[in-house]
């Protein structure tokens, strides 16, 4: 007998076997009704990344038409089947199938997860206590040496920069591993040391952030279709982060600020995919 397993990064979703489309949705309903009622109907079959809805074209009959994206491949193929056809919210059938065909944006590879997306599928699938992460060290790392300056001689600014190693514990697993966060902004020399202050505390949480998420990165789920999950960390061999003594150590990479800014709580902007498998 085959044992069912799905393996769930800490990636952006970008498989067309984890998306599903919804289509034929009635046009009395408000955007944030369906919304919700999807989010509501598609949460129970797993964890969801996306739920995004759309009004149908203007030369099309009035209504919507929706995308979901889950992280296991196996809930989103249970969800179709078990949706396709049925009325669910409306008072007639939707017609849900699974997306076939990858757009140029998604055979690019997928994007890391928002700080808070990781924290929803760490949640979801580890239990909320399940996890935990610690600061092993946050520094000021303006004037290092491998850091490097962008402001000309002419520049009014201040550079800083704050680097980040935390340490993630999946204690009911026994893993452990480690991520670095880089964070980085230009003080204007103008305002006044408030301002500055506010920066720094900022700069340290975004680099905080950015180290759990590289963190998370390096964890893989594999959730077997009982509803057990055993957990994996992939190491980087070029990575060398010290196990004791970290004070002063930090690896630090040429990274942009703009990678690093804090999470707004809304949903990353992915294209459209509208082939569908019309063989279920």
């Amino acid at each position: 007998m085959d044992i069912e397993v799905d393996l769930v990064e800490f990636r952006v979703p970008v498989e067309n076997n984890k998306t599903i489309f919804i289509w034929d949705i009635q046009a009395s309903f408000s955007e944030a009704f369906i919304y919700e009622a999807l989010w509501s109907v598609y949460s129970a079959f797993g964890a969801l990344y996306l739920v995004k809805v759309c009004p149908n074209a203007a030369v099309a009959v009035p209504g919507f038409y929706a995308m979901v994206k889950f992280y296991s491949s196996a809930h989103a193929s249970k969800a179709q089947k078990a949706t396709d056809k049925q009325w669910l919210f409306q008072n007639s059938p939707l017609k849900v199938r699974l997306s076939t065909k990858q757009n140029p944006t998604f055979l690019s590879g997928s994007q890391s997860l928002s700080h808070a997306k990781c924290q929803d599928l760490a949640n979801h699938y580890l239990g909320f206590n399940g996890w935990s992460t610690r600061i092993v060290t946050l520094k000021d790392i303006s004037k290092c040496v491998d850091v490097g300056w962008s402001l000309d001689s002419a520049s009014q600014g201040e550079l800083l920069k704050y680097g980040c190693i935390v340490e993630l514990t999946i204690p009911q697993h026994g893993v452990t591993c480690r991520g670095v966060g880089v964070s980085e902004d230009v003080v204007d020399l103008e305002k006044g040391p408030e301002d500055k202050l506010w920066k720094i505390s900022k700069l340290k949480k975004w680099a905080k952030d950015k180290a759990v998420v590289e963190a998370f990165e390096k964890v893989l789920l594999i959730v077997f279709g009982n509803g057990k999950v055993a957990v994996e960390c992939r190491f980087d061999r070029e990575e060398v982060l010290p196990d004791d003594n970290v004070e002063g150590a930090i690896k630090v990479n040429d990274l942009s600020w703009s990678e690093f800014k804090p999470d707004d709580g809304g949903e990353e902007d992915l294209p459209w995919d509208f082939t569908m498998d019309l063989s279920h």
